[in-house]
């Protein structure tokens, strides 16, 4: 199975962008590729064997769908893992740059979709997260 890497560097201390990365009123503000998508449900279950669910979906209602994950492994403010439903395996990690914080997820390819829209679709959410952070 292919591993796809994104990553981007935020502009803030590993504390603030764990806080955001995890919290779910946090999450709902990030968590989607464009301006015309939402995220109005989120829960998190940070521990190992715990549950991520978040519903992201189109804001004129024409598609949704929720993404679910367990946790595998949490180290906190430095790497998280995770195995989503379909069996596939995505790990974030946070690196301390000394004020910013390096962050990067490496994921297992899905099949259906080409490897290049993957790398774009999640690297757009993480922009978002990135733009959100920076700008609260």
């Amino acid at each position: 199975m292919a591993k796809i890497q994104i990553e981007a560097t935020v502009h803030a201390a590993p504390a603030k962008v764990w806080s955001y990365w995890t919290k779910p009123e946090h999450i709902q503000n990030w968590n989607f590729a464009s301006d015309d998508w939402q995220c109005p449900r989120a829960e998190n279950d940070l521990r190992v064997g715990g549950k991520y669910s978040a519903r992201m979906e189109a804001k004129d209602g024409s598609f949704g769908f929720d993404f679910t994950a367990i946790y595998n492994e949490i180290v906190d403010q430095k790497k998280i893992t995770y195995t989503m439903e379909d069996g596939r395996v995505a790990s974030t990690t946070f690196e301390d740059l000394g004020g910013n914080t390096k962050v990067t997820t490496i994921f297992d390819a899905e099949k259906m979709n080409p490897e290049e829209m993957q790398k774009n679709g999640w690297q757009a959410i993480l922009n978002n997260f990135k733009k959100y952070v920076e700008g609260n």
